[in-house]
């Protein structure tokens, strides 16, 4: 009984969210050579009508543990689903969002991106890649952007804490800005690559500043263990000894 209710909740979360999708989606677009604030807004929208729907279609509650200033610093989010990237345009007012060259690929959406500000991440793309992605980074900053990174790489399933991707190390080193390391438990009720979600609980813990400046090795671990915070200790355990 509680997955067929969980069953069907998840379906006319899935339509409207699909729904709302291509409406703001289009909305960006046709906006695209009239205004960039209207852009900004159909994003914005699109995520607050996510959150609306997580809440009362998917029965999420959504708490935040700590503030998550809309400041120039690189956050560093745990990943553990699409939640907390479809949640950035209504966490921030316009996030600088690292993402997958990839997305950048699908149509409608990846014109929208580019032109909303999202910054490409391209790991085959060598030095030149690096160098344009650091550019986009800055211009975010120059402008009071925040940027955000799931230093992860990838989606991980919750409970496992692997280590941070080596791009963390440069991208820290090379904009030399604070780090405010994010951690959350989407994975549980909003688990990866399933269409069915959960009623529950869904924990943002941000955790302490860190400064710019430190070695590598320091501020890895640091923000490590701050994205991990809502990891089972064991899990926390077992995944140092693995980095």
């Amino acid at each position: 009984m509680r997955y067929t209710v969980a069953l069907l909740r998840s379906i006319l979360f899935w339509l409207l969210f699909v729904l709302m999708s291509s409406f703001s989606s289009i909305g960006a677009v046709i906006s695209l050579p009239i205004s960039h604030k209207a852009t900004i807004w159909f994003v914005r929208i699109w995520a607050q009508f996510h959150r609306l729907i997580c809440r009362f279609v998917l029965g999420q509650r959504i708490v935040v543990e700590g503030d998550m200033p809309d400041i120039p610093v690189l956050y560093v989010f745990k990943h553990e689903g699409a939640f907390e990237t479809i949640e950035q345009p209504g966490l921030f007012r316009h996030p600088a969002v690292f993402a997958k060259e990839q997305l950048f690929n699908i149509p409608v959406w990846g014109q929208a991106a580019h032109f909303y500000g999202l910054i490409p991440v391209d790991r085959d793309g060598g030095g030149k890649a690096m160098r344009a992605m650091l550019n986009a980074a800055k211009a975010a900053l120059a402008k009071d952007r925040p940027l955000v990174l799931f230093a992860e790489g990838t989606r991980i399933p919750h409970g496992e804490a692997p280590p941070l991707r080596s791009g963390f190390a440069g991208i820290y080193r090379l904009l030399g800005v604070p780090v405010i390391p994010v951690a959350l438990d989407s994975g549980i009720v909003y688990p990866p690559r399933r269409w069915v979600k959960w009623p529950g609980t869904i924990t943002y813990k941000v955790g302490e500043t860190i400064p710019a400046g430190l070695p590598r090795e320091e501020a890895e671990e640091r923000v490590w263990r701050a994205i991990n915070a809502l990891n089972p200790p064991e899990a926390l355990l077992e995944g140092y000894k693995a980095s």
